[in-house]
This record gives structure tokens, sequence and C-alpha cells, in this order.
């Protein structure tokens, strides 16, 4: 049984809150699982999210964007940063600021960005609204960076926008000390295309961090911080607090912010910065948040309390208890943006909430891409990430024997995520994806043994050949035993793992 308290219909949510707020915090629920039910929900979802698209079958479109994609590729990376929204807001002035023709909700925070985004965008779909998307990085495909309803952009309309603007881009690129970086160009490409479509909300993730990010020269209704942990240090900082103030720089004036459970530090400087500019908060365990969860088949059965209210026997088809608390989080920023709690007092519709959580997907994100044995991916890349990926699988999954495949970028906490890992896998494949970020596998191997011992490690340098390597230890547990596979590391190693396997 689970270890949150019972819920009384007919008791007041403030007299046992506090109970619930005391369990949640701890994140750790004894759960059982929801043998009846959960199949029927699912069949009862909205509009499905688009899966990740792959080539242009046309090869006239795949010379074109690979055309795109190579004069995007000469422009700095997403490692390289010269924090100004300059260049940024020099573009969106020549193209007559597309950015401000929409509202818009903007998400910062160190992990679950790109799920709660497509959270929220679901929630909105299914209000009628046409929403626009922007996220990254992307999994497989560069279209995937720019959603429109739901849906990434064609390969043909993602061309049109980049030929589009293309002399917008060369004339800022001639006014400034430096040329406007890949991640720029696919802002201004984005907030171009939300305007053109048009679209009636943008959902908008940052890159990196939030005060000098490309992203921020939206002004956002509502401003969404999912949980903040350590990462990208060299350049946002090395406290939680000291990345919260770079991160609290997508706060405007007057807005209303969303708060994730964050360390004590990071919520200290992220309200503080809501009180300096007058903006409204709603903080996760205290104004809304996760009532009860219940793993179901293929996902979890929740009961959320919103702004408005609470909203039962709503049927998530992600797996772990961070993909609860991103779903509480992505309901009161669409609360929120309808003005619940504010304009109007009661909750939004309960069937509309639950069909569209039900209809919600996240590639790459404890992604089940084969079975027997069954392959999941999962693009965690820090330690934080991968806590969170390796208390999901053990609550997920009934795994006997798991093997890890870890393709990392030399830049990350490599040795923080293989001790994350270390108690859930067996034996652990360790490799390297095509990404010239990409850690040597002999480097990252020399790492995995110190934490795994020699006995555990393998290396494989081709990602092919350490698929096929951990496949083959997987399946000396024999058909029925229960082995399994998981991937991780980087998105870019779940993304090319995903096309190996046949997916996109």
């Amino acid at each position: 049984m689970s270890d949150l308290p019972p819920h009384d219909p007919h008791e007041s949510f403030d007299e046992h809150f506090d109970d619930i707020v005391e369990a949640e915090t701890e994140r750790d629920p004894d759960l059982a699982l929801i043998e009846a039910g959960s199949r029927t929900l699912r069949t009862q979802g909205g509009r499905q999210q688009a899966d990740v698209p792959g080539r242009p079958e046309d090869p006239e479109v795949d010379k074109a964007l690979r055309e795109v994609e190579a004069e995007l590729a000469t422009r700095w990376g997403e490692t390289k940063l010269e924090p100004s929204v300059a260049r940024i807001a020099a573009l969106m002035d020549v193209l007559g600021e597309p950015q401000r023709s929409y509202p818009s909700i903007h998400i910062t925070g160190t992990n679950g960005k790109t799920s709660t985004a497509r959270m929220i965008e679901a929630l909105l779909g299914a209000f009628d609204l046409r929403t626009g998307r922007y996220t990254s990085p992307h999994v497989q495909s560069i279209t995937e960076r720019i959603s429109v309803d739901g849906a990434p952009v064609s390969a043909e309309r993602f061309i049109e926008t980049y030929q589009d603007i293309k002399p917008y881009i060369e004339l800022v690129d001639s006014q400034q000390e430096y040329r406007l970086s890949f991640f720029e160009v696919l802002t201004g490409m984005a907030y171009a295309a939300f305007a053109d479509a048009p679209v009636d909300v943008a959902v908008v993730e940052v890159g990196m961090g939030g005060s000098w990010d490309a992203t921020n020269v939206i002004d956002g209704d509502v401003a969404v911080v999912t949980p903040i942990d350590l990462d990208h240090t060299d350049r946002l900082g090395t406290t939680t607090a000291e990345i919260a103030a770079e991160k609290a720089g997508i706060i405007k004036p007057d807005a209303t912010v969303i708060l994730a459970q964050q360390p004590v530090d990071a919520a200290q400087v992220l309200l503080k910065k809501a009180v300096e500019v007058d903006a409204t908060v709603a903080r996760e365990g205290l104004e809304f948040g996760v009532v009860a969860r219940q793993v179901a088949v293929g996902g979890q059965l929740l009961t959320l309390r919103g702004l408005g209210g609470e909203y039962d026997q709503v049927y998530l088809p992600l797996h772990g208890p961070y993909q609860a608390h991103n779903a509480a989080v992505a309901l009161a920023a669409v609360e929120t943006f309808f003005g619940v709690g504010s304009q109007h007092p009661g909750p939004l519709d309960t069937d509309t909430v639950r069909k569209a959580f039900a209809a919600v997907s996240s590639p790459g994100r404890l992604e089940v891409v084969r079975r027997s044995p069954t392959v999941v991916l999962d693009a965690a890349h820090n330690p934080a990430g991968a806590r969170a990926t390796a208390e999901a699988v053990g609550e997920a999954f009934d795994f006997s024997r798991l093997i890890g495949v870890v393709g990392a970028s030399g830049d990350k906490n490599v040795r923080g995520v293989l001790e994350a890992f270390e108690p859930i896998f067996a034996e652990v494949v360790v490799t390297q994806n095509s990404s010239h970020r990409a850690m040597d596998a002999d480097e990252l191997a020399a790492i995995a043994v110190e934490v795994f011992g020699e006995d555990r490690v393998q290396v494989e340098p081709r990602l092919p050949d350490a698929l096929e390597a951990a496949i083959t230890l997987a399946e000396e547990e024999g058909e029925f035993a229960g082995g399994g596979v998981l991937v991780t590391g980087s998105v870019i190693t779940v993304g090319e793992a995903r096309l190996l396997l046949g997916r996109g």
C-alpha cells in the first residue's frame, strides 16, 4: 500500500495537506500495482503527441535539409556561449518582434524541462488552443525542436522558415561582434514560425540558464522553474543558489512563477527575485502538488492538487515519481495561464485534463523501444537525472538483470552519473556517440572500472557494437527471465540508439 495518507472525500484538503507535503517531499512511496483500469484510461486519451520524425523521404527535401543543417553547423555550437541577448534581440528587432505576437509560458530548471513542456503543450491543445513548442536538444531530428499543434514542423516548413529569415540573420551577423550562434538562429526561427502559424500560445524551454539565454527575449506570462541541481557548473555556478540566480532571469515583472520543489538555497533566490519584480508565486507542496500516485500498466495513476482544486484518476503514460511532479507543475502552469486561482475560482474541466495527460509522450525518457529483452532509452546526463531514472526503473520495471549502455559527453559529471546507476546495473557497456563532445570510450571505461569494478565493465567504442553486446548479456538470463538493457548518458546517445533500434 502507499505511504501517502488516506484521502477522505468528506475531509477538507487543508486538514491533511501537511501530511501529504511531508510524504511527497520524501518522494519515496511504497507503491502498489494497479492491475485494472489503466488500460481503459489509456484508450481515452486526447490528441496524441507526434513521435520523433526521421529523415525526409523525398531525396530533394532531405538534401535541402542537410544543406540547412550544414550551414547551421558553421556557427557556434550550443556549448560555446557569449552571455548576452544582444544578438538575438537585434534579430527580433529586424524581424518585427515576432515573439511579442502571442503569449508565452517560459520554462527553466535543470531536469524535466522537455517533459514538462510536452505536458503543458498537451493540456493547452486539449483546451483547443493552437500551440507552439520550442525545446532542446533534439533526440533525432533538428525539426523536433520547433513544434506547432503538438507536432514537429515538417522538414519543408523548417527549410522555408530558415530561408525566410536568412537575409536578416546575415544582416545581424554583419553588425555584431560575433555571429549569431546555432541556438540563437534556431530560436529566431521558432519565434518566427510561431508568429507565422499563428499560434495562440508558445511553450518555450530555455537552452541554458535563463538571464542571458537566447529564449529570454520573450516576456513569459507564466515562468516555470523545474527542479534545480548542479549541471553546467562551469557556466552557471557551482552551487544551486548560484545556478538559481541565473535561471531566475526568466521571471518578469507581474508574471506568475510556478516553482517545482527546490533545494532551500535555490528556493530562497527564486522567491527573492519574484518579490523584486512583483511576480506571483505558486509552490509545489504548498499551493499545488501530487496528492497520490500509484503505478499503473504503462505509466501511473495520479491525483493532483491544482490551484483550483483536485483532479483524480489522471493517467500518465510515463514512468517515475519525477514525471508525476512534472505533471503537477505543468497543470499549475496551465491553470495559471487560464486564470485559475486568480480570475476563476474553480478547476479546469477534469475530463479534458485526463484526456490530455493520457496522450502525453516524451521520447527518450524511459522509452521502451524493444522487447525480449526489453530495451529502455533514457536521456539522463547528470547525477540528479540519473538518480531519478534509477529510482523510476526500479519502480516501473521488474528486471532480474539490467545491463547499462552508457555514452556520455566529456563536459558532464560522468562519475556522478555512473555512481547513480551502479546499484541497478549488473554490468555496464561503455561506448561513445558520434558527437565531437563525446567522451572517449576508454576514458569513460577507466572511470567506470573505478565505480563498478573491472569484472562489470565492457568497452565497445562503436554504439552498434555496444547495443549488441548489452542485448547479448541481457539474453543470458533466458527469454523469460527478465533481463533488460538501459541506454543512457546523453541525449545524443539515446537518439542514435533509437535510430539503430528502428525508431524514427
